[in-house]
């Protein structure tokens, strides 16, 4: 069935205006991910996904959803992930063509989180996330934070990727070759993070409590899970002015003035067609896990 999104309320705010922030319609929405939908569907395709809605814009709460069970268009890609209880099943939209884009933004759908494996290999991931999310301010910590754990991966034979979460942090990625459960991933993940922090515990720390974190920035593995997600490359955040979060190249956490939620609805589709994705090949460079756990074990000792 030929996909047919009708667009609704396009006038509708979502974003509203303020002293240093113009106002962001759902209109505006809807154009930014028809127009960043050929860059995001290669890294969404395959994966389930979860919504994050406002349909009276980011002033009121908004609702994550997961389950579309009775609402996905006849065209929309799918998939069911039996619940953890045995009872049932939880269907999320999977975005495989562009107009499914277009159908999320039109559902007031701000910013998509996804899984970090595919259909139909859901128990294993191909990409492994280190979410680096920091106590204060102090971005300079969180950037030298994101080079210790890209050193790490690289010297275990891995190939690092950045990107700005949007919102306060930074996230390390690592593309996999899907060969490993989460168990695995996880433990992989848990064992990089420890050497990250050993290497400087003054200003990082591996402790999920906030209370004991000490204003360090806290290297976050947690999201290496089944069922867990990550923000999507390239998805607005329900803040102020819409900032995006935005793959980098590696150079550019040097500079000046960069911030986590820099990038934006309004510049990002400029900056794509300047720079292109940094992203764009990253899955040439995937590794298996299973021949990196001795070396990891080495670097540990």
């Amino acid at each position: 069935m030929e996909p047919n999104v009708a667009i609704t309320h396009p006038d509708r705010v979502l974003f509203p205006a303020s002293a240093t922030h113009e106002a962001i319609t759902k209109g505006d929405l809807i154009d930014y991910y028809a127009e960043m939908a050929p860059v995001m569907v290669p890294h969404l395709d395959g994966r389930p996904l979860t919504l994050t809605r406002f349909p009276g814009g980011i002033d009121e709460e908004g609702f994550i959803q997961q389950n579309f069970a009775t609402s996905l268009p006849d065209w929309m890609d799918r998939v069911d992930v039996p619940r953890k209880s045995g009872a049932g099943s939880v269907v999320h939209p999977v975005v495989a063509r562009d107009e499914a884009l277009v159908w999320a933004a039109n559902q007031d759908c701000v910013t998509l989180h996804a899984w970090l494996s595919r259909q139909p290999h859901l128990d294993a991931p191909d990409r492994l996330v280190f979410d680096l999310d920091p106590a204060g301010d102090d971005f300079a910590v969180v950037r030298a934070t994101a080079r210790a754990v890209a050193d790490v991966l690289q010297e275990l034979g891995l190939t690092a990727y950045v990107q700005t979460t949007g919102s306060r942090g930074l996230h390390v990625v690592a593309p996999l070759r899907g060969s490993a459960g989460f168990d695995t991933a996880r433990e992989f993940a848990r064992a990089v993070a420890g050497l990250v922090v050993d290497d400087d515990p003054l200003h990082r720390t591996c402790e999920i409590r906030k209370g004991n974190r000490g204003g360090r920035v806290y290297v976050d593995i947690m999201r290496n899970a089944y069922g867990q997600t990550a923000v999507a490359p390239y998805a607005v955040r329900a803040l102020p002015g819409a900032p995006v979060a935005t793959p980098l190249e590696w150079d550019e956490l040097d500079v000046p003035g960069l911030r986590p939620d820099g990038f934006t609805l309004r510049d990002v589709p400029r900056r794509m067609t300047e720079r292109g994705d940094p992203w764009a090949d990253m899955y040439r460079h995937a590794c298996a896990l299973a021949p990196l756990r001795n070396r990891l074990a080495k670097l540990g000792a």
